[in-house]
């Protein structure tokens, strides 16, 4: 089944809306890229425009910046600890914007968007 990110068939009343128009192609949405920690791998995605996206399919370093300080260094994540967009994401290891991972410097929580950036960046917390 395609993912649609175009109108709701539904008014914010719940009645049901008539298109006015069928899908468009601009409009169709993607699988989520659930970057887990492992060996690096990227996916190239085409968008429009003919441009790529990088997609962080796995990954096990991070670009680690103590804020104290002002210093950036890559570590080794060694796991997900806390994961607000959904708690299974830390049984699976997925990581996505503001999940908490360890690292051998602490903890770190992850600034960047892996499955829209190709990179890991976090911050020391």
């Amino acid at each position: 089944m395609a993912i649609s990110q175009g109108k709701s068939t539904r008014s914010p009343s719940g009645a049901r809306n008539v298109a006015n128009r069928g899908k468009r192609k601009s409009e169709l949405g993607r699988d989520p890229a659930e970057t887990r920690v492992d060996e690096k791998k990227l996916r190239k995605i085409r968008t429009r425009g003919g441009n790529e996206k990088l997609r962080l399919a796995t990954t096990n370093k991070i670009n680690l910046t103590d804020v104290k300080t002002g210093k950036t260094q890559v570590t080794d994540i060694l796991g997900v600890i806390e994961n607000d967009a959904n708690p299974n994401y830390v049984r699976r290891n997925i990581i996505t914007k503001g999940a908490v991972v360890e690292t051998p410097e602490g903890n770190a929580k992850v600034t960047s968007r892996p499955g829209q950036d190709g990179v890991v960046n976090g911050i020391l917390i």
